[in-house]
């Protein structure tokens, strides 16, 4: 065996891997794997062009722990390398210094499959690494290659026979987590359970110490346990059984090497689908419905995209839907090539043609991606429109599932919107759903006000604003019900995208003014009595943000109202969510105290009454009395409040 140099012009490759290469450590062993991989996939590429003679056999790629010598042992049976081969693609790294490196490789597009840097993420928790390997040509000599991640390496021939590669990491002192059989596994399930070749993880033969389980191994085993129940529901799973090998231990295979998404849709059926589901979200509830991406052209995207039950919840996760390279494991953070408003569904999605950044650990900035986003957007569209024509009842039930994923994609997708506006629907009070312009043409005749603008009245809670919800279906307005957490931010941007569209809630003012007419009721009351009434429950108001005034309404409304204006409400309500005014405005209208409008009925025979009165303790204690109803009626009364409300109401009727 001779001694050479590895043609690096750093000092040490080892500093540039750990600072630069790869932001998570645990990612050497998804490297790894899929080096052995890609050799396993060269060789039968070769033997179906005949270039390797004879049956190629098992093709398994096998990764083995000893603890006891700390080594991890990545083995295939692929196309193997040759003495000149491993000089050629592990020892020529020739980088003139990090600066150099980083220019070269961090903005390429296609540098997964490098086989040296890949190779080189084993120096990120190993002091050594070995490699012995025999080419697939017979005549060639096996050749063992070690390094410790220094400048120089050691190479030579060894006597192995056997075709393939074994990547063997002696691992450092800093490396425990590695040195560990459950940790492997979790390794191997995260980054290689949809690798095209069999995985196989090598088994520990049974001690009798092994019945002996710390509480800790037990719950990973009690969850390795689930998730093969998962896969086992997958038709075309690999077989699962152990395998004893020669000294006794036993190989699991760990992946589906045929995967749901990689197969044409034609030979799915909805079971296949759910199969899969239950594959990749084993604790939860059947998906909606899903869309098979399945595209060559312009650029390649696979991958299957499923709508979970959100029960009206915004919690955007962003470690749903996760991005594949071949059947590699890439990243769960999508935010880039998967649209905003996706980010709420779950699934997979796996294209060659995404640039990624040396490491695979996010996404370049690239004219690709851009496009890949659009399309997916645009498949969700088409979809949705097809379920709404074709079903247009079981549309509807999903609809409680469904609405926030759409209504998010109209805020932030402007050509979502052009499609989703014909599919996107509203409910009524009494649960009728509408699309945007059903509901238009519906009210346009009793709720078109006098600037010609058709008023959709709304609630938040019908519950809580059941007397403003009554009032007005008692003159025949038909109320929606939007109470999902961006509905603030929807009807704003409604409104700015349909023409002649405004909603008001149902208690942002008197039911007159919410739909204004030409015609006008006269006032019942004389100027001087009008001023008299705001003046005094101006008094008792006592709160600079509540404006109190005197209104010409029927004689069948309250006598005393509280109302929250439409602007300044909604503006809080969005601010709540984010994405208000921006530049600091939402902590502004969150820390802002409510604003209410107090309206005096000046035709209601109540307050006809209190005006007449000569008594101004009397007038006063009585539009009190009225006062603390409306707040009641808005639940505003609390505390001291309501106790002396009841305490005063009790002695009244005494």
């Amino acid at each position: 065996m001779r001694t050479g140099n590895l043609s690096v012009q750093t000092e040490n490759i080892l500093p540039i891997i750990k600072r630069y290469l790869y932001s998570d450590q645990e990612i050497f062993l998804r490297e790894l794997v899929s080096n052995a991989v890609d050799a396993t996939q060269k060789l039968k590429t070769l033997a179906d062009r005949g270039e390797v003679k004879g049956d190629i056999g098992d093709i398994t790629v096998t990764v083995s722990l000893d603890p006891d010598n700390r080594t991890l042992t990545i083995s295939d049976k692929g196309i193997g390398m040759t003495q000149a081969e491993v000089e050629k693609y592990i020892t020529q790294i020739a980088f003139s210094g990090a600066k150099e490196f980083l220019s070269r490789y961090e903005n390429a597009n296609q540098v997964i499959g490098f086989f040296g840097l890949g190779f080189y993420s084993a120096f990120m928790v190993a002091d050594r690494v070995e490699i012995i390997s025999k080419s697939y040509q017979t005549d060639e000599p096996a050749v063992h290659w070690s390094s410790d991640g220094g400048t120089e390496y050691q190479i030579g021939e060894h006597p192995r026979t056997e075709r393939g590669t074994d990547i063997i990491l002696h691992l450092g002192e800093t490396a425990d987590e590695y040195n560990n059989q459950y940790r492997i596994e979790e390794l191997l399930n995260k980054y290689c359970r949809f690798l095209p070749v069999p995985i196989g993880i090598e088994q520990p033969a049974a001690t009798p110490a092994d019945d002996v389980l710390d509480d800790d191994i037990l719950d990973n085993e009690i969850n390795e346990e689930t998730n093969d129940e998962a896969e086992n529901d997958e038709a075309e799973i690999v077989d699962d059984a152990n395998t004893t090998t020669a000294a006794g231990s036993s190989l699991r295979i760990v992946n589906d090497t045929n995967p749901a998404w990689t197969k044409n849709p034609s030979e799915l059926k909805d079971e296949d689908y759910l199969a899969f589901y239950r594959q990749l979200y084993p604790m939860n509830e059947e998906p909606l419905f899903w869309i098979h991406l399945n595209v060559d052209y312009p650029f390649k995207l696979t991958g299957i995209l499923f709508f979970p039950k959100l029960y009206n919840s915004f919690e955007v996760r962003r470690d749903r839907i996760q991005l594949y390279c071949n059947q590699v494991f890439v990243t769960d953070q999508t935010e880039n090539i998967v649209p905003q408003f996706l980010m709420l569904l779950q699934g997979i999605i796996d294209s060659p043609d995404i640039p990624l950044n040396v490491s695979r650990s996010y996404l370049q900035s690239d004219p690709e991606v851009k496009k890949i986003n659009k399309y997916i957007s645009r498949k969700v569209a088409d979809k949705l429109s097809e379920i709404f024509r074709n079903d247009r009842d079981n549309y509807e039930k999903k609809w409680e599932h469904l609405g926030l994923v759409v209504k998010y994609g109209m805020l932030t997708d402007d050509a979502f919107f052009d499609k989703a506006k014909q599919f996107c629907l509203v409910e009524d009070t009494d649960g009728k759903a509408y699309t945007l312009d059903e509901f238009r043409e519906a009210v346009k005749d009793t709720q078109t006000d006098k600037h010609q603008k058709v008023v959709f009245l709304y609630t938040t809670n019908p519950t809580e604003q059941h007397s403003f919800v009554a009032a007005a279906r008692a003159k025949q307005y038909a109320v929606l019900s939007l109470n999902s957490p961006i509905d603030q931010h929807f009807i704003n941007h409604i409104e700015h995208r349909l023409d002649n569209v405004q909603f008001k809630r149902v208690d942002a003012d008197t039911l007159q003014h919410l739909i204004e007419k030409d015609e006008e009721l006269p006032l019942a009351l004389s100027e001087r009595e009008e001023k008299l009434m705001t003046d005094l429950l101006g008094k008792v108001v006592a709160n600079p943000m509540t404006a109190v005034s005197v209104k010409s309404l029927s004689p069948d409304d309250a006598p005393v109202q509280i109302t929250r204006p439409e602007f300044m409400r909604r503006m809080k309500d969005m601010s709540k969510l984010g994405g208000g005014s921006g530049n600091g405005m939402d902590d502004y209208m969150r820390n802002m105290p409510d604003t209410y409008n107090v309206t005096i009925n000046g035709n209601h025979s109540v307050i006809a009454h209190i005006a007449a009165n000569d008594d101004e303790t009397a007038q006063t204690n009585a539009l009190k009395q009225l006062y603390d109803l409306a707040l009641l009626q808005q639940d505003m009364l609390k505390g001291a409040d309501l106790t002396e409300f009841i305490r005063r109401s009790v002695s009244l009727v005494k």
